[in-house]
């Protein structure tokens, strides 16, 4: 009873806009979701519990070695005709690894029973907990799809985000109010996972190729940029009284506040690269930058890097300028590895 009249409290502070139809459809919508949450937190459950008694009914036959087989192919046949699907000898392993996964039903409460199943079979996978926990937060908080969470499990999202130092602010909300302090190296990647523009390696593709993949691409070329990025345009004109120049895309970042250059390089970084984004960023801070925004950042995404550029270039210890690679493949952990300890 008191489940329902706190709901019914939420439902009675939604705001009015004075139309009745409006404000029945609002109710109506808000009740729906609200049904869909209790469901979901219902079932998650359920299937812990189910995993727990598999688990402990395996444990007491521990001796007979090919029990925990019988079992579930048995369970299956028995529960698949009474309740119809969903209880196929897979999902029954599931259930069994889920509990193994979240053994104390805490996490279970608190974070996977945010998401839907097919969201939990997937993060309960992932083998480093602070991981697990991060994916868990941020695929609810987010709401990723399920392809964007494999997506971002596949291409070791949290390990890039880690390392990158975003991992520290967790509340967005602080972020935007203080975006004034906000340190934009936060946000940059490197290296960056492009393997949906379907590109071979370097060096077997031209910046045009790339730039128009990422064009074609630019609802995945968004997520992988991370929170806050808005495209505006491709081949940004930027003009002076007697010179043109265009960059490669452009966006705005509403949590830094501030407009975002990139400019992609299909080969290694130069020195002549880094000076013209400098150029770029001088200009587009001096002739688009608004009053409340905070100044323009650039980032040069290349091929590969030159590190005796990057280190003696004003990429070094910059807060504007920085230099990312870009990989048009799913790296291997190992692969992964071997370029974070290369930056």
């Amino acid at each position: 009873m008191l489940i329902v009249m706190n709901e019914i409290e939420k439902l009675n502070n939604l705001p009015s806009s004075g139309n009745i139809a409006t404000d029945i459809r609002t109710i109506l919508q808000e009740a729906r979701q609200l049904v869909v949450r209790h469901t979901n937190t219902a079932m998650t459950a359920a299937y812990w519990l189910i995993g727990r008694r598999i688990v402990v009914e395996e444990q007491q036959n521990a001796e007979r070695a090919d029990y925990g087989a019988c079992l579930l192919k048995n369970l299956s046949m028995e529960l698949t005709a009474e309740f119809g699907n969903g209880f196929s000898y897979a999902n029954l392993r599931n259930m069994r690894q889920f509990y193994l996964t979240y053994s104390s039903s805490e996490i279970c409460q608190t974070l996977s029973s945010k998401l839907p199943w097919s969201h939990n079979c997937l993060i309960m996978r992932v083998q480093n907990t602070d991981a697990r926990e991060w994916y868990l937060r941020e695929a609810a908080r987010e709401q990723w799809s399920v392809r964007q969470l494999e997506r971002n499990i596949n291409s070791f999202y949290y390990q890039r985000q880690l390392e990158s130092g975003l991992l520290e602010n967790k509340n967005d909300r602080q972020c935007v109010e203080n975006s004034n302090t906000i340190d934009p190296r936060q946000f940059v990647k490197d290296p960056y996972v492009l393997e949906f523009i379907g590109l071979p390696a370097y060096p077997a593709h031209k910046e045009r190729d790339l730039e128009a993949a990422l064009a074609d691409k630019m609802q995945d070329f968004l997520l992988e940029l991370g929170k806050g990025f808005s495209f505006i345009k491709r081949q940004y004109r930027i003009s002076t009284e007697t010179s043109h120049f265009y960059i490669d895309l452009v966006f705005y970042n509403y949590i830094l506040k501030c407009f975002v250059l990139i400019d992609l390089k299909a080969a290694r970084l130069t020195h002549q690269d880094v000076g013209q984004m400098d150029m770029y960023i001088r200009m587009f801070d001096d002739i688009k930058k608004g009053s409340d925004d905070n100044p323009t950042i650039g980032i040069l995404m290349c091929a590969d890097k030159d590190e005796t550029v990057v280190k003696y270039s004003v990429l070094e210890g910059s807060k504007q300028i920085f230099a990312s690679k870009y990989l048009p493949y799913l790296p291997t952990e190992d692969e992964l590895r071997r370029e974070l300890e290369n930056r």
